[in-house]
């Protein structure tokens, strides 16, 4: 078993983890902020898109994984409520740089058009897999719209 683990420092580190992130889904209880420690953790289950191969496959596997964000002064969320029970499925992650450089907005864009914004001193997060994979029979599929 390979347990996955990056570390992103820069906007290209953020954007592979954002890959490998791509379809994870959380609880809104797994989105948690620590203002003392200046840490916004995200723990859930990762779709494990380096396995999936081709379409032809039967089953897929997803994985708990953890990712936290360091050095965050602020965050702001749309769309999500923040004593529910609700379901959120990860999109992307984006780093939008600041006036004064490293710091910026890391952006978590989650479908149904909800989001988390961290204000952040500079990137600082890490990818860690937490253990065995299990099989799913579902692949995500992002139709393209006509937009």
């Amino acid at each position: 078993m390979e347990l996955l683990k990056l570390m992103a420092l820069d906007k290209e580190d953020l954007s592979i983890v954002s890959a490998y992130m791509q379809d994870a889904v959380f609880k809104t209880a797994d989105l948690e902020y620590s203002a003392a420690d200046r840490r916004f953790l995200i723990v859930g289950n990762r779709f494990v898109w380096e396995d999936a191969g081709g379409r032809r496959r039967r089953s897929f596997e997803r994985r708990r994984a953890a990712l936290p964000f360091n050095r965050v002064d602020a965050v702001r969320s749309r769309g999500i409520a923040r004593n529910g029970d609700d379901v959120l499925s990860l999109l992307t992650v984006n780093f939008v740089p600041g006036d004064a450089a490293p710091a910026g907005r890391i952006e978590l864009i989650f479908s149904g058009d909800a989001a988390v914004e961290l204000e952040v001193e500079c990137v600082e997060a890490q990818l860690s897999d937490l253990g065995a994979a299990w099989q799913t029979g579902f692949r995500p599929n992002h139709p393209l719209s006509d937009v």
